[in-house]
């Protein structure tokens, strides 16, 4: 009796992971609609062969980012707009939003992870669709929140192979530099024009690809990562703000709140930069008008006099994003562009906006995908 009934417990428990890891296993694609629409929201200046700065505010959801297919399909319209309209040429710096690379961690899931109603669920879905990937990411993270940082690190490998293929692909195809907003990966660097990962630390990170399609120098880490970025994301302020060559001159860039301190702007001013793009992300859909919060425990630099809840969000970025704001900051011209959609209960705030010659031009419109246009 007791060998049958261990017997049929044995088979119990085997029928119960191979059901489990055929549920796993299986990726069924659901049905997809998605708004490719765009609207041009600023044009700024007059077409001559210096190039320009187009920025691309997209509206992302879950369900662009189901396959890397997908996320192209939607780029890539975006783009065709800009070219239809007459806004991209071989000197074209397009910049793309912050994290739009990031959320590659949900690509390929099953139909459960998009329907989620918060984001904690969608987590949770996603450990148990690859369970063995979040045990061994779960062993190696690092950091207090050691299950946020599984959770970004469990697909990093694939993530960063999609990641180059993706935006390495469309400045191919659209013949353009672009500055691909950023992904959290760890250690990411470029070995022989390939995009690869670590075994440390996360780091928010900015790959720019040229015209061919291959990534020009080295990741850009973000050094002061501040406001709703997981504890387990670094900082690197030792790092060397990364300035490359591009055919409308030489570009730096900023990851979002590294915008906010004056020093990176004479970093970046020794370097002679000229252009800057400022990926950026706000969260929580009214944030951009609710009282601006400070640096949420980083030092304030010495230089800035701007008090939490002196100025709206929105009021802040604007005073503290000093691009092309001298004697501050020596560059021409600069951009900041923001992501906005709704990934399930994290609304996006974030109204991009440019810099030229001392002036600031933003849309007041935070509605739809937008594009932001600036000749050189």
């Amino acid at each position: 009796m007791r060998k049958l009934l261990y017997l049929t417990f044995s088979m119990a428990i085997i029928a119960a992971l191979t059901t489990y890891a055929m549920w796993a296993a299986d990726r069924p694609v659901g049905h997809y609609l998605s708004d490719l629409r765009i609207n041009l929201a600023i044009d700024q200046g007059t077409p001559a062969d210096r190039g320009n700065l187009l920025g691309i505010q997209p509206e992302l959801f879950p369900t662009d980012y189901q396959s890397p297919e997908r996320l192209h399909r939607k780029l890539a319209a975006y783009l065709q707009k800009a070219q239809d309209q007459g806004l991209l040429n071989d000197k074209t710096i397009v910049v793309l939003p912050e994290h739009v690379g990031t959320w590659l961690m949900v690509s390929g899931e099953k139909d459960e992870l998009y329907q989620a109603t918060t984001l904690q669920e969608a987590m949770n879905w996603l450990a148990a669709s690859n369970p063995l990937q979040f045990v061994r990411a779960l062993i190696s993270a690092k950091g207090d929140s050691r299950i946020d940082d599984a959770h970004l690190r469990m697909k990093a490998k694939g993530m960063a192979k999609n990641y180059q293929a993706l935006f390495g692909g469309l400045a191919k195809e659209f013949h353009v530099t672009l500055v691909a907003g950023s992904i959290v990966l760890p250690e990411p660097s470029v070995i022989d024009g390939t995009l690869k990962i670590g075994r440390g630390a996360l780091y928010n990170s900015s790959v720019i690809f040229g015209r061919d399609g291959l990534p020009i120098g080295q990741p850009q880490r973000q050094m002061h990562p501040v406001f709703e970025e997981p504890e387990d994301i670094k900082t690197n302020e030792q790092q060397a703000l990364t300035v490359v060559d591009t055919p409308a001159g030489r570009l730096g860039v900023l990851i979002g709140s590294d915008s906010w301190y004056p020093d990176n702007y004479r970093k970046l001013d020794d370097q002679g930069v000229q252009l800057v793009a400022v990926p950026a992300y706000v969260i929580g859909r009214d944030t951009w008008d609710k009282p601006w919060r400070g640096y949420r425990g980083l030092p304030t630099p010495a230089s800035v006099s701007l008090k939490p809840g002196e100025l709206s969000e929105g009021q802040a970025w604007h005073r503290l994003t000093l691009t092309a704001q001298p004697p501050a900051s020596q560059a021409i011209a600069g951009m900041s562009v923001f992501l906005r959609g709704q990934f399930w209960d994290k609304g996006s705030a974030g109204q991009s906006f440019l810099s030229n010659n001392g002036q600031q031009f933003a849309d007041g419109n935070a509605r739809g995908a937008r594009l932001l246009n600036l000749w050189l």
